[in-house]
């Protein structure tokens, strides 16, 4: 019989889709059963079983997007953006969490009229993504620097935090969809965020890399030629 890996690859899709909707639902069970118990605070619960269902929310539309990147409805390198005033916007929404996550994010622009080859829309999601993705897993008391430049012919968006790193075996994991080192597997995010930046920055002739080590940080970098 011939094997289909296409099928093989949706099925192994679904699953992880499946297992990723059933932690946020069980929580939320959880939560409601706890609800009506004597002593219980309904005013705390709510505001619980609201998170769970903005997380299940988020997770959802991650997948929808991956899916319509993957197979090609989403034009992503359509036309190209001056990336200086979205890293801003950026960092100025993420403000309030950065504080809340007690890591602090900065910008490090060295060419102001710098142009990636992005939509707009494509690149805020980028840039978006790997902001929060320091901001949920460097550690409190890190910084995280989001860093525009040219750099030998080529163009780079990088995230650079000075956090608690990854380990050897997670590092080259971290583009795969759902994959979540030690330390992010108890995040809120959905586990896809880095899976979505590595295909739009590759739809739009770029490459990603991820650099660091334990203790020493974690950095995405985004070339573009």
């Amino acid at each position: 019989m011939n094997r289909d890996p296409y099928r093989e690859l949706r099925i192994g899709f679904t699953a992880a889709v499946s297992h990723e909707l059933r932690t946020p639902l069980a929580r939320l069970l959880a939560l409601i059963e706890s609800a009506s118990l004597p002593g219980s605070d309904p005013a705390k619960a709510l505001e619980q079983m609201r998170s769970e269902v903005v997380l299940m929310d988020e997770l959802i539309d991650d997948v929808l997007f991956l899916s319509e990147l993957e197979t090609g409805r989403e034009v992503v390198s359509l036309g190209a953006t001056q990336a200086a005033p979205v890293l801003r916007a950026v960092v100025t929404e993420l403000a309030e969490r950065s504080e809340r996550a007690g890591v602090a994010l900065e910008l490090a622009i060295d060419d102001e009229e710098l142009l990636l080859p992005l939509r707009a829309r494509m690149l805020r999601i980028v840039v978006q993504n790997l902001a929060e993705n320091a901001l949920r897993h460097a550690g409190e008391g890190a910084t995280a620097v989001l860093t525009l430049r040219s750099e030998d012919g080529s163009r780079l968006f990088s995230a650079r935090d000075n956090g608690i790193g990854v380990s050897e075996f997670d590092l080259p994991r971290l583009f795969e969809r759902f994959y979540r080192a030690d330390r992010a597997r108890a995040s809120r995010g959905s586990g896809l965020g880095l899976s979505i930046v590595k295909h739009v920055v590759e739809a739009a002739g770029g490459e990603v890399e991820a650099l660091g080590a334990p203790t020493e940080g974690l950095e995405i970098r985004c070339v573009f030629p």
